[in-house]
């Protein structure tokens, strides 16, 4: 078949993610009343910021806004997260960043699974966080081997899924037909089921060794957790969820408010308690509850160096461990004092951001620059051409998240009473074995984001530069 016929990964991508959404909004109905509200201040924000709106038009990426969406997912075995990859990779979403979440007392670890060149981004810059049980941290050696037992019975995806998926391997992608096939096979995987696959004493068992263990093993698949919308202004959005009948967590995780924000910046709302039913002896088994699913919020910065996240997670370490903050919040107002007063020391403009390299930028030439082209001087820095008018530098978003971020949006999820120590294992070695491949690295694609717009700028100045 020819590649022509095939339909392009980004649309499958932009297909799925849409009717992800959908699904959603049916399953968690203030997951609309959410929608509304993050559409409503991103208006009033570009309507009351021409300087930000001015730059995501500029960079083509006003469109994405409305469309972006970060889903997570936790799955339970190692042929789980091989074949997620597969399934992902069809929609043109590759794995970027290793996280062990088991430091924060989170018995996982995980990568993100997103588009990762630029024009896939600006289409649809939809992203999967996904996590993989770690079922060694289970100290219950017969409760381990019976959680393995368990998942080892369970198939998440479907017959059809798994073929197309195959056939999309095979041949180079998916016509028309097929495309639309895999994205409904393909979302019963992330559907909630109501039924677990295990009585309620297994579940309580579970649930005592840790409620992320239970969630993982106890059910059909892994059902999206959440599906959170990008905000430009997370702070008005913490600020109005009560008005909407909505309660936010008590502190939204990440850096402080900035003129400049950088990384990514998170809050949520309560885990929904939702009716399920246990194997037992019943027709319909024993009614009980369960409780994981949440929606979640986040506001998107631009993305930091090595020196920049050096920076930034040294002060984020000083103002922990000044201030213990519980995961009921319940000093949450001395954590936010603290974490402004500490972040005071990491620059909040721009231009200083950039000549002290702890931003990653997109460059691009001016007006200015296009009249200048070829009477460039040979010699000039960046930074002179930058100062002479001639290169435009714009934020470069970041795409992925952080690990101590998202296990603070885990832990408040799973009720103030969840702490777990587990000894420091990160092994992204076993990671990437059951991943089937090497995770890239976020900070590489940054940098290459940022040379090749240099190269593309000193080309048309007419200019030959190595700069990185």
């Amino acid at each position: 078949m020819s590649a022509d016929a095939f339909v392009h990964p980004d649309e499958i991508r932009s297909m799925f993610s849409s009717a992800m959404s959908d699904m959603y909004r049916a399953e968690v109905p203030q997951y609309g009343t959410l929608m509304e509200l993050v559409s409503d201040i991103n208006q009033e924000k570009l309507a009351a910021d021409a300087d930000l709106r001015d730059g995501l038009v500029h960079n083509d990426e006003l469109d994405r806004i409305d469309l972006e969406r970060h889903g997570a997912i936790r799955l339970g075995k190692p042929e789980e997260l091989f074949n997620m990859r597969r399934l992902f990779a069809v929609m043109g979403m590759h794995p970027v960043g290793y996280y062990d979440l088991s430091v924060a007392g989170v018995p996982v670890h995980s990568t993100a699974f997103r588009p990762i060149d630029d024009e896939a981004l600006r289409r649809n810059p939809f992203r999967v966080f996904t996590s993989l049980l770690r079922l060694e941290l289970i100290e219950d050696e017969d409760l381990r081997t019976e959680a393995e037992a368990i998942l080892a019975n369970r198939e998440i995806f479907t017959p059809n899924a798994l073929k197309l998926i195959y056939l999309a391997e095979k041949n180079g992608g998916l016509d028309r037909v097929q495309a639309e096939q895999f994205v409904t096979e393909a979302l019963e995987t992330f559907r909630w089921h109501s039924d677990a696959t295990v009585s309620l004493e297994t579940y309580q068992k579970l649930h005592d060794a840790h409620r992320l263990i239970a969630d993982v093993v106890c059910f059909k698949g892994p059902h999206i957790n959440h599906l959170t919308p990008r905000t430009l202004d997370i702070d008005a959005v913490q600020r109005d969820m009560p008005k909407r009948g909505i309660s936010p967590k008590a502190i939204v995780e990440g850096p402080p408010s900035r003129n400049c924000p950088i990384l990514l910046r998170q809050t949520s709302f309560k885990a929904l308690e939702e009716q399920v039913y246990f194997v037992g002896d019943h027709p319909k088994g024993t009614a009980g509850t369960h409780t994981a699913r949440f929606g979640e919020i986040e506001q998107r910065g631009i993305a930091l160096t090595a020196e920049g996240r050096k920076l930034y997670d040294g002060l984020l370490a000083s103002v922990r461990h000044a201030v213990q903050v519980s995961a009921g919040g319940s000093n949450a107002r001395d954590y936010e004092t603290e974490l402004a007063e500490r972040f005071a020391a990491f620059p909040d403009d721009y231009e200083t951001l950039r000549v002290e390299k702890l931003a990653f930028f997109r460059y691009s030439v001016t007006k200015a620059g296009k009249n200048a082209a070829g009477n460039v001087d040979l010699g000039a820095s960046v930074n002179d051409l930058v100062d002479q008018g001639y290169l435009r530098a714009d934020p470069i978003v970041y795409e992925d998240f952080l690990p101590v971020s998202a296990a603070g949006i885990f832990q408040s999820n799973l009720g103030s009473d969840e702490q777990k120590n587990y000894v420091e294992q990160s092994n992204q070695d076993v990671f990437e074995k059951c991943l089937g491949a090497a995770v890239a690295d976020e900070l590489a694609l940054y940098a290459a984001h940022q040379q090749a717009s240099l190269d593309q700028a000193f080309a048309v100045l007419g200019i030959q530069k190595n700069v990185a």
